[in-house]
């Protein structure tokens, strides 16, 4: 119908092959898959688990000043920060939100402890490693908040379920998957086009 040879089309094919786009098969030949370009990328977004994409958690104790959480929180360029107990367990979370609230009250920021001004858990939202990044983005989408501490979940000393925190989910976390994503995408069309010069 084009009037050109299948040498012709065959890079093109190839790239959209690569591309998920269409399919190959022996004795049949190339016909269309049925998936278009969003829908490759929402299968690469449940396919993804949080382990591969989470960063590293910033956390304080408890009992540290809201002044040095506000130190933290600058120094480590995060809007959010995990508040831990003595014992290592997730305790709650505290947004730059939080810590505005409190440096634009009266009280003395080097005397108040972070654990007074955070979200206590069991209201913290978390995510777990094992989920996929569509969980956490929805989870992110569906409570408006900027960050969520990964967690797993411990049987302590006394037989309480606690969290302990091995990473951290953002929506910086998700917009660098989208920029991976688009430059992974990119690699392959070119690499597919150079194959077949």
């Amino acid at each position: 119908m084009l009037n050109v040879r299948r040498a012709t089309l065959r890079p093109d094919l190839t790239v959209l092959t690569m591309a998920g786009l269409i399919d190959a098969r022996p004795r049949v030949g190339y016909f269309y898959s049925g998936k278009t370009p969003r829908t490759l990328a929402v299968e690469e977004i449940r396919r993804l688990k949080v382990d591969q994409v989470k960063g590293v958690p910033v956390v304080v104790q408890g009992n540290t000043s809201v002044y040095d959480s506000i130190v933290a929180l600058f120094t480590e360029d995060v809007g959010t920060l995990f508040v831990l107990s003595e014992e290592g367990y997730l305790e709650g979370v505290v947004s730059r939100k939080d810590l505005l609230k409190v440096a634009l009250g009266q009280g003395d920021l080097h005397k108040i402890p972070v654990r007074v001004v955070m979200t206590r858990v069991p209201n913290v939202i978390t995510v777990t490693g094992d989920e996929s990044v569509f969980e956490a983005v929805s989870k992110l989408v569906e409570h408006a908040v900027d960050s969520l501490p990964v967690v797993e979940l411990v049987v302590d000393d006394k037989g309480r379920e606690r969290y302990r925190v091995t990473g951290r989910f953002t929506k910086t976390t998700v917009a660098r998957i989208f920029v991976e994503l688009e430059n992974e995408i990119s690699k392959n069309y070119e690499r597919g086009c150079q194959d077949h010069e």
